[in-house]
């Protein structure tokens, strides 16, 4: 009999808000193998991928059996994970110095199946995005586009979006322009296309969560949440994290309709840090090395 990885939570979360966007059935604590952040959930759902608290080396954790798979060591393997739809290939960096002590940053494919590692940007120091698809992984590279094809399908122009010295950079059709959809005197964090490609979600420092069309029209802030992510085309979730200028006292998790109408998924119990979302999954860290999933329905 598989050994179960998750428990229900009787810890007192809150499950409801005035406000929905997502009804929440239950929240659950993952059993980790140790301490770790997560660095990405697999869009079935079905894996979680782990990290160290400074984003050095990448584990994928089975859900339904425990069981783990080491896929890097390096440094910076956890930041910005990129996972394939069918969830197949994981796209992640790593992180090493050249001789003058610069930091390097090479991007490397894996494939979980086969194990197979592919070298897809060679160390540099201006890796400043890249993206995964169901046939393309594309990346750019001092502000150059380069593509490689996943397994046995031809190689596509997929939208990236990157940051070039704190601007929003979106590369269509193998062509990169600035993007900065509120203007260039900002800088950017957490940019993603929405699972349908059409918009872009960002976060634009010390102001909030916005998206926008691939052009940069039809801005629309979504709220003041940090680090957010797509739930689907038209709910995103975040974290409001408050701290005291060095240390974050308090963090819980917010879902979001494009439209502004937010919900609070989490309560005051634990600091909820750092959300991925797949179908009816939304996984979250806390700074003591602890992992949860909220299920949630529509």
């Amino acid at each position: 009999m598989m050994r179960k990885l998750l428990f229900a939570l009787t810890l007192g979360f809150s499950l409801c808000a005035a406000a929905q966007v997502l009804q929440v059935t239950s929240i659950e604590k993952v059993n980790l193998p140790e301490q770790a952040a997560v660095a990405a959930i697999s869009p079935q759902g079905d894996y979680l991928l782990l990290t160290s608290a400074t984003n050095q080396g990448l584990t994928k954790l089975d859900l339904a059996t425990g069981q783990t798979q080491v896929l890097s060591n390096a440094p910076s393997a956890g930041h910005n994970v990129k996972i394939s739809p069918d969830g197949q290939t994981v796209l992640f960096r790593e992180g090493s110095f050249n001789d003058k002590h610069l930091r390097l940053s090479a991007l490397k494919s894996v494939n979980l199946a086969t194990g197979k590692s592919d070298l897809l940007v060679k160390p540099t120091r201006d890796l400043q995005g890249y993206g995964i698809d169901k046939v393309s992984a594309g990346a750019v590279n001092k502000g150059k586009f380069t593509k490689k094809a996943i397994g046995t399908a031809k190689a596509q122009n997929l939208p990236v979006l990157s940051i070039n010295k704190g601007q929003l950079m979106i590369t269509v059709n193998g062509k990169t322009r600035n993007l900065s959809p509120n203007g260039t005197s900002f800088s950017y964090l957490w940019p993603s296309l929405s699972p349908d490609g059409t918009k872009v979600l960002y976060y634009q420092a010390a102001h909030g969560a916005y998206v926008c069309d691939l052009d940069g029209g039809n801005v629309r802030m979504v709220g003041r949440m940090r680090a957010p992510v797509w739930y689907d085309d038209n709910t995103v979730v975040g974290m409001m994290d408050l701290d005291d200028g060095e240390f974050i006292y308090a963090s819980t998790i917010v879902a979001a309709t494009l439209d502004g109408t937010t919900q609070t998924l989490t309560g005051d119990e634990t600091i909820a840090m750092y959300p991925h979302a797949a179908d009816g999954k939304i996984v979250f860290s806390t700074p003591a090395g602890e992992a949860y999933i909220i299920n949630v329905t529509k």
